[in-house]
Formats: structure tokens, C-alpha cells, sequence
């Protein structure tokens, strides 16, 4: 599966539906290739003017099913939350 093709699933937590949003980077290990984390741009700040604060950072184990539209994860919210340095 190509990377272009992640970005156009929409990730889904089977703990409470919640829709997370889209796909826009992944890590992985440079020496293996082995994909480590899917990274999904957290919520919007006031109303999404000022950007984003955090992002999902969700590790490959909690992904439960790769599916045609979506991506199916098994997280806890606030562990795989992340602030965003710049």
C-alpha cells in the first residue's frame, strides 16, 4: 500500500466511533522500513482558524483493520495524543 493511499482513509476508534480525521504522515524505522506510527492532525483549535495544537500519533500495533475507506484503531485518547512542537 502507498502512502497516498493511507491518506485517503479516514481513521475510526473502535473503542467510541469517533472519527479522528485523515492520515497525514507516518514514521518508520529507517533501517527496516517497518512502519512505527500513523500521524492524524489533532482537533482544531477556535474554530479551526488557529490551527492545530496536537496531533494523533498511533502506534501500527493498535491498528486493527486496514479497510477501502477507513482505517479501524483500538486506542485510548489520551495516550497517543501529542503536542505539536515547532
Amino acid at each position: 500500500m502507498r502512502m497516498c493511499e493511507l491518506k485517503e482513509k479516514e481513521v475510526i476508534n473502535c473503542r467510541d466511533g469517533e472519527r479522528l480525521g485523515f492520515v497525514c504522515d507516518i514514521e518508520f524505522d529507517i533501517n527496516t522500513g517497518i512502519i512505527i506510527k500513523l500521524i492524524v492532525p489533532g482537533p482544531c483549535k477556535i474554530w479551526g482558524i488557529l490551527g492545530r495544537e496536537h496531533e494523533y500519533c498511533i502506534p501500527f500495533c493498535s491498528i486493527k483493520q486496514i479497510g477501502p475507506d477507513v482505517i479501524l484503531v483500538d486506542i485510548d485518547i489520551n495516550e497517543v495524543l501529542e503536542k505539536i512542537l515547532f
